[in-house]
């Protein structure tokens, strides 16, 4: 590979579908790589403040849409939490299904056990701060029966209020596609059952009707819309009151915000694509379960339940959350309290981890070379390795981390199987597997000759010679926290997430930069409107580069329904201006000047409305498939969205929203002619 693809992704991959659906993928060759641009410096080239501590690592990597919750999602790009030794047999999201084998390790097991532990100091035992006061934790109301019995084979059937509770949790979920879901039956129906006990008449999830329990649910849902606006100013008021308290921390004495401070309540969990653990129960958590970090010389949060005590109150300087607590259906899992988006450690992390990401830059050439060096080695996990980092680096992939049994069996770079690689020829490979949230990855790829041959090797035969079958592992010699503590050996802090920082960050900056040269010498000057699509057609670059893909929004037919009867009215409306403006350049009248000069200005605005709502629609379509948000929140560095903005005049509140702006507020002084 020559140094002159440097910052060019491996392909320009075409966007991969839902897991749905398949579409024919596209294979492309590397485009040529622009001129490097030196970064400018704007004032705040490295954090401000004291580096956060590594751990407990916070999930990042969620869809703008959706609020953040460790339960509901697969782990992050973080080091592994399972030995090698511990690979379990599952099926295989490739296209066999066949069964995953264990894997063996060659030589020597590199990493010991690394089970998800209780978290205990910062490893860096660095101080964070000084003092810290706050709230603690919002819990959820309790339960309040409504009374309304479910029928079994035909008759009411009285619950007690806990069994009520978790009859309610299902029924309100009777018109939605997770009741077509067997496993979520399955598993509803066994959590159900302890909670009826063996001497209840309910014996049979099929005989059971909720449908009383379901209308109940939907005539409250209606009577809320119906209050009037002064009760709903009135209930929002009241809520704003109660949960003032606990939006605020006091670090050092300087008010900071809170992230998620409410204790998820009860209910069914849903995970994201087909998770295992759909339909089990929820259960509420309580005092006794949450451990406080608070300073020593400050009051000890309050709580709303008598005779509890917190599980344990700590006082450790070295670590930013507040509280934590065990996940209730991934009990190895722990949930945590941090400060917000906004606050000053997380501002001063951003900025450190994109900062990170530009130091990869400066020494890629040298890491590309090495691992090259690695396809050719006597060693078969070096070469193994090699491959992996030429995946990471120029498919932007996850690293990928072992699944136990319950959990969904998504798949990453270090843990992709034989049968999610097909060689085609010709240096050609297809990857085909289900990669975070069970969203689809589907790529041909040309890639270098000495990595066609070293995967030719890989698929047939394992370390020691033996042949290798279907549900096997592609790279059996390492896992995904060897692979982490291999690249920090390159660099400090360099991890798997780095790289997709980097890939996503140089893609956007350079898709940026040549639209900016392109659009040079052009007379006809582009609205910000048309400026914010193009916007985000490199944005949707990055999206798919990381796979950030989505299903199709349930209500996108409707809106796009709803756009065209929009413009077909004001196509309408349009052509109504136009036969007045005929009609008036007929007329003898004294005014007709001023009435022609009227109807063409009218007409001149209704078409650039029009241009502005088709434009929209075309966009619309576009990204349908497509989740922005995630790149946009936690790979693609802002200043370099901030810099464009500034030298094409498109208001920065165009791209970033509310809450992005608040996360970013530490990117807005950046010099314009910045460059990543």
């Amino acid at each position: 590979m020559s140094d002159s693809d440097d910052d060019v992704p491996l392909v320009k991959r075409a966007a991969a579908a839902p897991a749905s659906a398949k579409p024919t993928p596209k294979s492309t060759k590397p485009t040529p790589k622009p001129a490097a641009a030196k970064p400018v410096a704007n004032g705040r080239s490295t954090p401000s403040r004291k580096k956060p501590e590594p751990e407990p690592e916070e999930e990042d990597d969620e869809d703008e849409s959706e609020e953040s919750s460790s339960s509901d999602s697969e782990s992050d790009d973080s080091d592994s939490d399972k030995p090698l030794a511990a690979r379990r047999k599952s099926k295989s999201p490739g296209a066999s299904g066949a069964k995953r084998k264990r894997a063996t390790t060659p030589k020597k097991e590199s990493s010991a056990k690394r089970s998800k532990k209780e978290p205990g100091s910062s490893k860096s035992g660095q101080v964070m701060w000084k003092t810290l006061k706050h709230a603690g934790v919002l819990f959820p109301p309790e339960y309040e029966p409504h009374g309304v019995k479910p029928l079994y084979d035909g008759k009411p059937v009285d619950l007690t209020p806990d069994q009520e509770e978790v009859a309610t949790m299902f029924a309100v979920m009777k018109e939605t596609d997770y009741m077509n879901k067997k496993v979520f039956l399955d598993n509803f129906w066994e959590g159900f059952k302890e909670v009826l006990g063996k001497g209840h008449v309910i014996k049979d999830l099929k005989k059971c009707d909720f449908t009383p329990i379901y209308d109940w649910h939907m005539a409250q849902r209606e009577a809320k819309k119906g209050i009037s606006k002064e009760e709903k100013d009135r209930i929002k008021k009241e809520k704003d009151e109660k949960e003032a308290k606990y939006k605020v921390a006091y670090v050092d004495g300087r008010p900071e915000p809170v992230g998620n401070f409410r204790v998820e309540p009860p209910g069914l969990f849903r995970g994201r694509g087909e998770h295992p653990k759909m339909g089990k129960i929820k259960k509420r958590v309580y005092p006794r379960d949450i451990t406080i970090n608070i300073g020593e010389n400050e009051p000890v949060p309050e709580h709303p339940y008598p005779g509890q005590t917190w599980k344990e109150v700590k006082h450790d300087h070295t670590v930013t959350w507040l509280a934590y607590w065990k996940d209730t259906i991934s009990t190895k899992d722990y949930k945590y309290v941090f400060l917000g988006a906004t606050s000053t450690f997380k501002a001063d992390s951003d900025l450190a981890k994109y900062e990170k990401a530009r130091k990869l830059k400066e020494i890629i050439v040298d890491v590309r070379k090495n691992y090259e060096r690695d396809w050719d080695s006597s060693d078969q996990r070096k070469r193994q390795m090699g491959v992996a980092m030429y995946f990471i680096d120029k498919l932007a992939l996850r690293a990928g981390h072992e699944k136990d049994e319950d959990e969904a069996d998504t798949v990453g770079c270090c843990t992709l199987k034989v049968e999610n690689i097909e060689i085609m020829g010709d240096n050609k490979v297809k990857f085909d597997f289900l990669g975070k949230d069970s969203i689809r990855y589907e790529n041909i790829v040309e890639v270098d000759p000495r990595v066609y041959k070293n995967l030719e090797k890989f698929k047939r035969i394992d370390h020691t010679g033996k042949r290798k079958q279907q549900g096997d592992q592609l790279f059996e010699t390492f896992d995904a926290q060897d692979l982490n503590k291999e690249l920090k050996n390159i660099m400090d802090g360099l991890s798997v997430k780095v790289f997709r920082t980097y890939n996503a960050s140089i893609v956007l900056d350079r898709l940026l930069s040549e639209w900016e040269a392109t659009k040079k010498g052009h007379s006809t000057a582009q609205t910000v409107d048309q400026k914010k699509v193009d916007y985000d057609i490199a944005n949707k670059e990055v999206a798919i580069l990381c796979n950030h893909q989505r299903s199709v929004p349930k209500t996108h037919t409707n809106q796009m329904e709803k756009i065209q009867e929009k413009l077909a009215g004001m196509n309408k409306e349009l052509a109504e201006l136009e036969d007045e403006l005929r009609a008036a350049q007929k007329g003898k009248a004294e005014n007709k000047k001023a009435n022609v000069d009227s109807l063409n200005s009218k007409i001149d605005k209704k078409k650039q409305a029009i241009a502005k709502v088709e434009l929209q629609a075309r966009s619309k379509e576009d990204l349908k498939t497509v989740a922005l948000g995630t790149s946009k929140i936690n790979y693609m560095d802002p200043r370099i969205t901030v810099a464009w903005c500034k030298r094409n005049e498109v208001p920065i509140e165009k791209i970033f929203n509310k809450s992005l702006l608040a996360k970013f507020n530490w990117a807005m002084d950046v010099d314009p002619t910045f460059r990543f």
